[in-house]
């Protein structure tokens, strides 16, 4: 036998629901801050010092981080590249 439920909530919702706490304050000023720190960023190298000097999660989020800037560099030097 299967029984299949399905919930449809907001993140919110389902968050109040668990009873897990509203981070959404500390989380827009850890978003504020990131996308400050990124705007004077020129190069990979630096965006990854200063992911690792914030590291939320150690280093399970620096090794995210690190795919998350590989990506970002193989798509950016693909861009710029004409396919005849």
């Amino acid at each position: 036998m299967k029984i299949t439920i399905e919930v449809d909530c907001t993140p919110e919702e389902a968050r109040n629901f668990l009873g897990l706490p509203d981070v959404s304050a500390a989380n827009s000023i850890y978003v504020d801050n990131i996308a400050k720190a990124m705007r004077g960023v020129s190069n990979p190298e630096q965006l990854q010092q200063y992911a690792s000097a914030l590291a939320p999660m150690g280093q399970v989020g620096l090794k995210m981080f690190q795919s998350f800037v590989e990506s970002g560099m193989k798509a950016a030097s693909g861009a710029g590249k004409k396919s005849d």
